[in-house]
């Protein structure tokens, strides 16, 4: 090493990031990214300490505003953000729980029991990741305000008005800086989540106004969310596309062991099982301790009654904690002071005693309705019977599926056509829809890392069939025999095992039109029901390949919808040939590698869950029997062609 380059290794080489500084150098280690899931968790973050003043009882009416600049304003009926001095650092407590992180009430045990928010950064993080924030305190009957830019407070907390209003108002907008891939918040995504937090948190009023779009009237679009009976509720809403087999749901609300457990169940005729856990209003995608309470509780007590009625007697197999949850729709919520996290995106939660608090609950909760509704009990029991009859035939359909896909190169689908690297993180496979633009595929294609796969025509709609039929489904083999992935273990059935996966890019490509799309929604389904792993590790991807051609002498360029199409036929002027290409087929092996193959041109969409609780609902109404809200929710989103999970 030189001594210039020694002189230049000093003290000051070394960058100490403290604070707001560092959650601008490293967003993503406070929100977990900066792309549209990121964005829309600023809202959150905001949004949860005006739910930790509802769940503390001083706040009953949360208001959202989308401004028409894509900037966010929450207002609550709270108490109010602290505005004295704080003695350790000296300038008003707005500014502090503003610009510091991990400031704040809910690490005061004597503000809040219990809290939101994942990670307990707060709006302190939201501040150093907006261009600009102003906060307004109404307490005390004045208005108290500060700005800031960046994090940075343009000046001292002042007074600037009176009151007779209780509670916190904060407008931010995001930093283009940070935020690079959009700024525009979706008004779904935010929907679903305030909806949710209705049913978490009864008699909460939350309303989310757009201001950047108005209805028929000229009215901005708004809903209001309120639910007067929590759970309850939010499982007749999640089950409302399917049909109970019980004549009402099953819940409880109460105290076990001095953790807060509310659970709400119900069973339908579908074969999909459906849990959705919280912890503090936080969905824990990942389960945990409370969900293991959950099914130890409903296991034991089910099976207790089910071997005292004697149903059981006939079976010629055991059943197995599995059966007891097929056709189940189910939410735990439990509240927790001092919750642990675990597990790749910190959504699991850890806490122990919590498991044996759910568990007794759940158990007490059962027997009583048992007792209670002998009728239920049996139709209960004999969908267990069925479960268990249909999973028997499903592990032997599952075991041939194994067989084919543990076999070497010999074992793959006849159909597919590999790719010559055997490196999974490397390669992708292209499901593609038919025989025609499969042909097309494989002449396009880069034979190194690309492979096909070519589907015949519909899958089949795994939403309305029992599991050891889509085992046996030919196009579902292929699709299991190529991935190289096995399903189930000793511990869990259901469970997906993707060390042998041999692809790392999945992309469904289907035809640019209604057809295409049913059938990109009928994979996409099969993946959520029995591959949803795959999801989760951001392994899917949806190819979107160009409605138009546009022409004009030697000139050429591909649209991918009517505005691109008019808006290149403007550019090139005078009369132009455009083409409308119905399918894949109908392009040659260069256009499709061009438009939708080629990793430097192409635009793949990954799918990603969002939110567990939406996707499962939206999939129970695409998929299954009901055809009015079906037909509501395509016409409602059939100006944006495609649906994002």
């Amino acid at each position: 090493m030189s001594e210039e380059s020694k002189k230049q290794y000093s003290a000051d080489s070394i960058q100490a990031l403290e604070g707001m500084e560092h959650v601008r150098m490293r967003p993503s280690m406070y929100i977990g990214d900066v792309g549209i899931r990121g964005l829309h968790h600023l809202v959150y973050e905001v949004v949860d300490n005006s739910i930790d003043e509802a769940m503390g009882g001083y706040c009953d009416t949360i208001d959202v505003i989308i401004n028409e600049d894509n900037s966010i304003t929450t207002k609550d009926n709270g108490r109010g953000i602290p505005i004295g001095i704080h003695k350790k650092e000296g300038v008003s407590a707005l500014e502090v729980v503003m610009t510091k992180i991990g400031a704040g009430g809910k690490f005061d045990k004597d503000s809040y029991k219990v809290s939101g928010g994942l990670h307990g950064v707060g709006v302190s993080c939201v501040n150093a990741l907006s261009d600009h924030l102003k906060a307004s305190v109404h307490k005390d009957g004045k208005i108290w305000e500060q700005e800031y830019e960046r994090g940075k407070p343009l000046y001292p907390v002042k007074a600037v008005g009176d009151t007779d209003f209780s509670g916190t108002v904060v407008t931010f907008h995001p930093d283009n800086q940070i935020f690079q891939q959009t700024i525009e918040y979706n008004y779904e995504t935010l929907a679903s989540r305030m909806r949710e937090l209705a049913f978490l948190n009864k008699g909460l009023t939350i309303t989310l106004t757009d201001k950047r779009q108005t209805d028929d009237k000229g009215e901005f679009i708004s809903e209001r969310f309120f639910s007067e009976e929590g759970l309850s509720e939010f499982v007749r809403f999640l089950d409302g596309n399917r049909d109970p087999i019980i004549k009402d749901v099953i819940s409880m609300e109460g105290e076990k062991n001095g953790v807060p457990v509310e659970v709400a169940m119900i069973y339908n005729s579908s074969y999909a099982e459906n849990l959705h856990s919280y912890v503090n209003n936080i969905n824990t995608h990942e389960g945990g301790t409370h969900l293991a309470g959950f099914r130890r509780g409903l296991t034991s007590s089910l099976k207790k009654f089910a071997d005292a009625s004697g149903m059981l007697d006939k079976l010629k197999f055991d059943i197995a904690g599995d059966d007891f949850r097929e056709g189940l729709t189910a939410i735990i919520s439990v509240k927790v002071s001092e919750p642990q996290f675990e597990g790749q995106t910190k959504t699991k939660l850890g806490n122990r005693e919590v498991t044996s608090a759910v568990s007794q609950a759940v158990s007490e909760m059962i027997e009583i309705h048992m007792e209670e509704n002998p009728n239920d009990a049996k139709t209960i029991i004999e969908k267990v019977i069925l479960a268990a009859q249909a999973r028997h035939a499903a592990k032997k359909a599952r075991e041939m599926v194994q067989r084919k896909t543990v076999m070497s190169i010999g074992g793959l689908p006849g159909k597919l056509s590999d790719c010559s690297n055997q490196d999974p993180a490397e390669c992708e496979v292209f499901l593609v829809e038919g025989d025609s633009a499969g042909g097309t595929a494989k002449q396009g294609r880069d034979r190194a890392f690309q492979a096909i796969l070519p589907l015949r025509g519909k899958i089949l709609n795994v939403e309305k069939a029992m599991s050891h039929k889509v085992f046996e489904n030919e196009e579902i083999k292929n699709i299991f025999t190529a991935l190289g992935v096995t399903i189930g273990t000793e511990e869990d059935s259901k469970a997906l095992n993707l060390s042998k996966l041999r692809y790392h890019k999945i992309v469904i490509m289907c035809d640019a039109d209604v057809d295409g799309s049913h059938i990109a929604t009928l994979i996409l389904t099969f993946f959520f029901r029995y591959m949803k792993e795959l999801i989760e590790a951001g392994h899917i991807y949806i190819a979107t390949p160009p409605l138009y051609l546009i022409k004009k002498g030697q000139k050429k360029r591909y649209a991918w919808n009517e505005d691109e199409r008019e808006a290149i036929a403007n550019e090139f002027k005078g009369s132009v040939s455009v083409q409308r290409y119905k399918g894949l087929g109908e392009m040659n092996a260069e256009q499709l590698w061009d438009t939708t193959m080629n990793p430097e041109f192409r635009t793949l969409r990954q799918v990603a869950i969002d939110n567990g609780v939406e996707a499962d609902r939206i999939f129970s109404m695409l998929m299954g029997d009901d055809v009015p809200p079906r037909r509501e929710f395509i016409e409602k989103n059939a100006k944006y062609a495609n649906i994002d999970v």
